[in-house]
């Protein structure tokens, strides 16, 4: 069901341990990773997961919260959004 599903986005300079911190968090607090994509521009790391977080330990604004603040720790940007308000603000 979509209600359970987000998508994490995080952006920022490339380095070891980015994909590592944000899983580990996921993993932590029993979020599914569904669907994972990253890619690096000229050193920009950017990475996309689409993840179920309808048996997570912490609901959509802790969680969110736990991530931005896992991002600032890895020096990286991370934007955490609901599959569908995601998918509204890409639909033209």
């Amino acid at each position: 069901m979509d209600d359970y599903k987000i998508i994490i986005t995080v952006s920022g300079s490339d380095k070891v341990g980015i994909v590592s911190g944000v899983s580990n968090v996921l993993a932590r607090y029993n979020v599914n990773i569904e669907d994972i994509k990253q890619t690096l521009m000229q050193g920009h790391f950017v990475m996309f997961m689409l993840c179920d977080i309808e048996k997570a330990d912490l609901n959509f604004k802790e969680l969110k919260n736990v991530l931005i603040e896992e991002g600032n720790k890895l020096e990286v940007e991370v934007w955490v959004q609901k599959k569908g308000i995601f998918e509204k603000m890409h639909t033209v």
